[in-house]
């Protein structure tokens, strides 16, 4: 039998390689930072890392991997249990505590992932006599999600808060019980930030909850580094906040859902991912504690995160790359095909700056991008150095 399906796999994968659309993956031989080493899959030695989620350069701290170590001892490597069983530690309920007061919200519950987060909460919450109602960016583990339940699906056009509207009253006229509307705090692939603010003026108008996904937003964006919430002056507004222990708090794994008691409450008796997954790693728990700890007093981070974002979308747009408009470490350098946004990442590769080439159905066909991602561990150095190489890769593309 699989004979047959193997020549149909071989061609699909032959059709995505033509298409320039293959992904490889390259392995590094060091641990995340700045600076790696790749040791296959691409021009071996030390690279400039521009293409990792470790925006605020967590994770190889010293204090973070000292507090792993000491977690190792203290509470073993794994607790080969679900939560409800026997897999709870107090390590795990010190750290919900702390996202809890940290993000301001009354209860938190953690995953073994964001994306299992949000596929464990729309099947929880929402029944066919309720409406979900989407930004058309979300990130794909909401879409998933959402796919879940039976909750009737309305999606509004990207930021658009006429749309959004909309939909609201669809939904309203249509009976749904409840309503959620639900947003990326930061779109992974733009860097654009949600309007908050107007999101929830408008759920509160409609009587709907709010969802967010702060996971490229927590810990670095907002004056405290809790997020968008935090930046737009709504955590008190927002119902719902997920997000991930797997980018600017440490860069491991592992997810969370924070939001109103009742809940979370509700999920821990219902939420599928959550009872039928292993318990988060106790080493993980314990070092995003620490995390925690350092943000803090981790002002001095944020402000090198944004004055190396700021260089480099400065420096980029004087050189005339078109980079989507913001101030996220998020940066898309837009290149728009895809076989040249593949090859645009493999010159820059060999002129030791490590960034990938972003295609369809990653981002719409027609808009592929490089997409660099800023990190407080840069050096000013470091970021004109990789300007200085995309100028002389897009050289090299051109001859």
């Amino acid at each position: 039998m699989f004979t047959s399906v193997r020549d149909d796999l071989r061609t699909t994968l032959d059709e995505i390689r033509a298409a320039g659309l293959h992904k490889p993956e390259r392995v590094i031989g060091t641990p995340q930072s700045a600076t790696v080493a790749v040791t296959a899959g691409g021009r071996p030695g030390e690279v400039l890392n521009f293409c990792a989620n470790n925006y605020l350069g967590l994770a190889d701290h010293p204090e973070v991997i000292a507090a792993a170590h000491e977690a190792l001892d203290r509470w073993g490597y794994g607790m080969a249990s679900v939560r409800f069983i026997c897999g709870t530690q107090e390590v795990h309920k010190k750290l919900e505590a702390r996202l809890s007061s940290f993000l301001g919200q009354e209860d938190t519950i953690l995953y073994s992932s964001c994306f299992d987060a949000n596929g464990g909460v729309f099947e929880t919450l929402l029944g066919p006599e309720d409406a979900v109602i989407s930004d058309a960016l979300n990130h794909a583990s909401i879409i998933d999600g959402i796919r879940l339940s039976k909750a009737r699906r309305f999606r509004y056009a990207n930021r658009d808060m006429a749309d959004l509207e909309q939909q609201l009253k669809e939904a309203t006229e249509g009976g749904a019980r409840r309503k959620l509307v639900v947003t990326d705090g930061v779109f992974s692939m733009d860097g654009y930030v949600a309007p908050l603010g107007e999101i929830c003026d408008l759920a509160e108008r409609y009587d709907a909850m709010v969802m967010v996904d702060d996971s490229h937003a927590v810990g670095f964006v907002g004056p405290g580094g809790r997020g968008t919430p935090e930046l737009h002056g709504v955590m008190d507004r927002v119902d719902i906040i997920t997000g991930t222990l797997g980018k600017a708090l440490g860069g491991a794994s592992g997810g969370y859902v924070a939001a109103r008691a009742e809940i979370v409450a509700l999920l821990r008796q219902r939420s599928r991912p959550y009872l039928f997954s292993n318990t988060l790693a106790p080493v993980i728990a314990a070092a995003s504690l620490k995390v925690l700890d350092l943000l803090e007093s981790a002002g001095d981070l944020r402000e090198r995160l944004r004055a190396n974002t700021e260089l480099f979308r400065t420096r980029m747009t004087a050189e005339g790359f078109d980079v989507l408009p913001g101030d996220h470490a998020i940066a898309p350098v837009m290149i728009g095909d895809a076989s040249e946004a593949g090859r645009m990442a493999e010159l820059l590769l060999e002129r030791g700056v490590y960034v990938i080439g972003f295609s369809y159905p990653v981002v719409p066909q027609g808009q592929a991008r490089i997409r660099v991602q800023l990190s407080a561990a840069h050096s000013s150095d470091d970021v004109n150095r990789a300007v200085d190489a995309f100028v002389d890769a897009r050289a090299a593309l051109r001859n």
